[in-house]
């Protein structure tokens, strides 16, 4: 781990203060979860973002053959 300063509001620490105590975990940690949330929402946003810019990427039909023969390929390999 890499030790890391933050800057709370007192009304934020007295909250994470609190909820430390509540369920007797550190505040450390409890910072640690909300940051490995606030991650794992971007990534999520991320992909959103990207599966919406694919949205309708082959209307036209363009790079349909090529697909179907990738699927023809995957279709004849033999599950192991």
């Amino acid at each position: 781990m890499v030790r890391t300063q933050i800057y709370l509001t007192e009304q934020e620490q007295s909250a994470l203060r609190t909820m430390a105590g509540n369920t007797g975990r550190s505040q450390s940690e409890l910072i640690r979860e909300a940051v490995d949330r606030l991650i794992e929402q971007a990534l999520s946003n991320d992909r959103g973002q990207v599966l919406g810019a694919a949205a309708g990427l082959w209307v036209d039909g363009t790079g349909r053959a090529d697909v179907v023969a990738v699927r023809r390929e995957a279709d004849r390999i033999e599950p192991r």
